[in-house]
């Protein structure tokens, strides 16, 4: 390195120290602020020290699990580290030690080996825990933050690939990952908002939630789009969207090659689709009941006035899968029978096993949200990034400390990430109802549990054509907790399980190239896992299928392209419309 360089990145290292010191005043300044307030964290430490009190009583009464643990971790570290330095090891498949040079480094190896060996023996230890108990659950999770924190690959100095970035660009790499470091702490304001994508690679309105349209009424809550037809006939049946409001609704037309709105209106089907508002603290009194109100049920109203017809389909993905269920159940209480089919992806309706997002919530953490939200009246939107993004930790959180901070690169460009970006805030009343009524006390699958605008619900007696999407590696909605919607409801149900997770599992549109694939079968048994070992796989999207099974519900009449804003209600905006783009 020539003294030209060496001076340049010293005065850079200079200035962004400067900027490190400045955000640290910053940060200090509205923790003071904080320190007289209701501050919320998604972690508890107090709930988490008590889980871990508690597990150490179990452990104490079962010795043998000590003793076995501590053996097979020094028989298997031993293994480990012979292993790395005689060639003779096995390579590792898992995704943070994919570079080669883990591989061929001994030192590196041995680190690796040894680490992975301690996580194994840990999970077997905790294994003897109580099972389907909430401390053993925090215990087991928490323990997986602390070791997947620890891994060699999180650190300059352990890592090979970043160490060989290091020299190869003399020091350059960790520059630019500090400059990396304090651009995430300034847009997090002082709380690390780790950067996923290339931000400004992406435009709602230019390059995502492209697909013509028009927003044709609003209200509070609201807006609802009707797109412009693809075809010259359409069914007469619309299809109504409803989207999560957790993330923007361009969840449903990203690009067009993998747009589902995109993708039905080119099978001839009519499209309307909610795009939910971003709520402030003049929407804290808005209610489940509220969304019901505001989000389906007047979007079946505004289609009705816009077509001229009282028959509908409906699609709700994740939170807003669950607003569907209920109003279908609230509808079926009132003896409205507009809506003819019901699809839902990614949507659990029964809560006995909601995975490890049952770490976060309980009624004492509800105590303290309530607190948190009284003055502000909403829940801050990365609350909800932080807990989804620590149940896959190691691909949605360290994977980017390695390639930002570490390898001082930027992401590629990405939309779903961008997507997942993009999240809302949450209504107070809405937030509470739900989580208490819904998440701790599993209304839904107690018939009369839960009231909807003094009207008592019961999911059982939804008796329409259902179409349920899971996914299998789903860590948000389990698939084998949303299984048992299939022996809830009341009419003929057809369960679907894509592949992949969440998010990819669902956006899996077909192509020249099949990803995912997915299963089906026609009966249904008790057990999730024996109607997946008797399940058929098919290669391919799980798309083509559910636009067969739509149609398959329907009386097969064609009628002349719906126009959006032609008919009863006139154009407010054009598509994707204002409120998908408030932050």
């Amino acid at each position: 390195m020539d003294q030209t360089t060496i001076a340049e990145q010293t005065t850079e290292f200079v200035n962004l120290m400067d900027r490190a010191r400045e955000l640290g005043r910053r940060r200090q300044a509205t923790a003071v602020a904080k320190a007289s307030g209701k501050d919320f964290s998604i972690v508890d430490a107090k709930t988490v020290a008590n889980a871990y009190a508690r597990a150490g009583v179990e452990l104490a009464r079962n010795p043998w699990a000590m003793l076995e643990f501590q053996m097979d971790l020094w028989k298997d570290s031993s293994r480990a580290w012979l292993g790395a330095w005689s060639g003779k090891g096995e390579d590792s498949k898992d995704r943070r030690f994919r570079d080669g040079r883990w591989n061929t480094d001994p030192l590196s190896r041995g680190l690796r080996d040894v680490h992975l060996a301690i996580e194994h023996s840990a999970e077997r230890l905790l294994d003897s825990l109580p099972e389907g108990d909430k401390d053993s659950l925090r215990v087991r999770f928490y323990t997986r933050q602390l070791l997947s924190a620890l891994s060699p690959s999180n650190y300059l100095a352990l890592n090979p690939a970043a160490r060989d970035r290091f020299l190869e660009t003399e020091g350059r790499s960790l520059l630019d990952g500090f400059r990396n470091l304090l651009d995430d702490l300034e847009r997090g304001e002082g709380r690390l908002d780790i950067n996923m994508t290339d931000r400004e690679a992406f435009e709602v309105g230019r390059d995502l939630a492209t697909t013509p349209g028009q927003v044709i009424w609003q209200n509070d809550l609201m807006q609802l789009i009707h797109y412009a037809p693809l075809t010259p006939t359409q069914h007469k049946r619309p299809l109504i969207f409803v989207p999560p409001w957790i993330n923007k609704y361009y969840i449903f037309d990203m690009k067009p090659e993998n747009s589902l709105v995109r993708y039905m209106l080119e099978q001839g089907h009519s499209v309307f689709l909610i795009s939910w508002v971003n709520p402030s603290k003049d929407h804290a009194e808005m209610s489940f009941e509220d969304y019901m109100r505001l989000g389906p049920l007047e979007a079946l109203d505004v289609a009705g006035k816009a077509t001229g017809e009282s028959e509908f389909d409906i699609l709700g993905f994740c939170i807003g899968g669950i607003l569907v269920t209920a109003t279908l159940a609230f509808m079926a209480a009132k003896g409205d029978r507009r809506i003819k089919t019901a699809t839902t992806l990614a949507t659990m309706v029964d809560f006995t096993d909601v995975g490890e997002i049952g770490v976060f919530i309980d009624r004492d953490r509800l105590t303290v949200l309530r607190e948190h939200m009284a003055e502000k009246g909403y829940l801050e939107n990365h609350h909800l990034q932080d807990m989804f993004s620590m149940i896959r930790e190691n691909d949605l959180i360290w994977s980017f400390h390695v390639m930002n901070y570490l390898m001082g690169r930027k992401p590629p460009a990405f939309d779903l990430l961008y997507w997942n970006s993009d999240s809302t805030r949450l209504p107070a009343a809405m937030l509470l109802w739900y989580l208490e009524k819904i998440y701790i006390e599993n209304g839904l699958r107690k018939p009369g549990h839960l009231t909807l605008d003094g009207t008592p619900i019961d999911i059982s007696k939804i008796d329409i054509p259902f179409y349920v999407l899971a996914t299998k590696e789903d860590h948000i909605a389990p698939w084998n907790s949303i299984y048992p919607t299939t022996g809830l409801l009341g009419g003929n149900t057809t369960f679907v399980l894509g592949g992949s997770g969440h998010i990819a599992g669902v956006i899996n549109p077909p192509g020249k190239r099949p990803k995912y694939g997915y299963w089906t079968r026609a009966d249904y048994p008790a057990n999730p896992h024996e109607w997946l070992a008797g399940a058929e796989k098919h290669e391919g999207s799980w798309w083509p299928h559910w636009s067969a099974w739509i149609e398959s519900h329907g009386d097969g009449e064609q009628v002349p392209a719906y126009q959006p804003g032609k008919g009863k209600l006139k154009a407010i905006e054009p598509a994707p419309g204002s409120y998908v783009r408030a932050d």
